[in-house]
């Protein structure tokens, strides 16, 4: 999800963006953490490393990050399913080059891997207060379903975990 941003740390882009995106790997979680802090999509709670680690190394989910000419991460999108659906995490774009079309590409991405994957049927969620990326999405052909979201802690919150 995209949000109006909280500061503006990303690295302005050199350039433009390279004409594709590559998949996430572990060195980019400073980069993604900075990203993520950036367009409000970071929450204490909810290590980014915990997250880019889980989607690297699970075989149901993917992290894409896309760079500029001078390797500086400015967009990302997280995409994962169960068998059933697939959602989307963590779609953010730099605030330098928000409007510029790239939140559109790397959702084209998110979905065509779900796809490619056999899902027919993909979901998100943005937080209730987030109109502008309620917008975002409504632009993109998604739709807000009349459903209510719970959630239940199983475990150990990756926070809390002795590993990070």
């Amino acid at each position: 999800m995209t949000t109006t941003p909280q500061t503006n740390q990303t690295p302005a882009p050199a350039a433009n963006p390279k004409t594709a995106p590559r998949t996430a790997t572990l060195e980019d979680i400073p980069a993604l953490t900075q990203l993520w802090q950036d367009t409000g999509l970071y929450r204490p709670y909810n290590p980014p490393a915990w997250d880019v680690r889980f989607a690297i190394e699970a075989t149901d989910a993917t992290l894409f990050v896309w760079e500029d000419n001078s390797n500086n991460i400015i967009g990302s999108v997280m995409a994962g399913h169960d068998g059933h659906r697939g959602w989307v995490y963590y779609l953010a774009v730099a605030p330098s080059v928000q409007k510029s079309g790239l939140g559109r590409k790397l959702m084209d991405i998110g979905e065509g891997w779900l796809r490619d994957q056999g899902v027919w049927r993909m979901q998100l969620m943005v937080r209730s207060e987030n109109s502008r990326t309620q917008d975002f999405y409504r632009h993109l052909g998604y739709r807000a379903l009349d459903v209510t979201v719970m959630q239940k802690d199983i475990d150990t919150p990756p926070i809390e975990r002795p590993e990070l």
